[in-house]
């Protein structure tokens, strides 16, 4: 793979509409993904701690981008995530690592950590990620010509 690919990946998933809500920092190589955000107050529930909706959405990130890194011409989707959340969390930045575990060619297992920011999980999940018929290409981010 080249880096070329990891960069428009990386800029594909930073462009994505839902993350101006998180935005999150991703890097990447082949079959491995971090991300990170900061924890902010609109991501609590109602008992002051992060929402578990982040913790599934920091965790499949991390996993489809080490997966993802793999496809050069289609975006995958999530075909099933399995998520155990292990410790509540409410202030700091929060890391997921992606890693992939197998790989075929109709798809591709990964599984991702979830670290607060003194280094301790607080969360860890795996997924299954199978190809899209959508084009890389014509999605926001991942063609330079293209419109946002």
């Amino acid at each position: 793979m080249n880096k070329k690919h990891f960069q428009k990946i990386v800029k594909g998933y930073t462009s994505a509409p839902i993350n101006n809500l998180y935005k999150p920092t991703m890097k990447l190589e082949l079959g491995k993904c971090e991300i990170q955000i900061e924890i902010l107050k609109k991501f609590h529930h109602s008992a002051n701690s992060l929402h578990g909706s982040v913790y599934f959405k920091m965790l499949d990130d991390a996993a489809w981008g080490a997966a993802n890194s793999y496809i050069e011409d289609v975006f995958l989707f999530t075909y099933s995530f399995n998520i155990f959340l292990t410790k509540p969390v409410s202030k700091g930045t929060i890391k997921s690592i992606g890693n992939v575990i197998t790989k075929s060619d109709k798809k591709i297992e990964a599984q991702a950590r979830l670290y607060d920011y003194s280094g301790d999980e607080i969360g860890h999940g795996s997924g299954v990620f199978m190809k899209s018929k959508n084009l890389l290409k014509d999605a926001i981010g991942f063609n330079e010509t293209r419109k946002q």
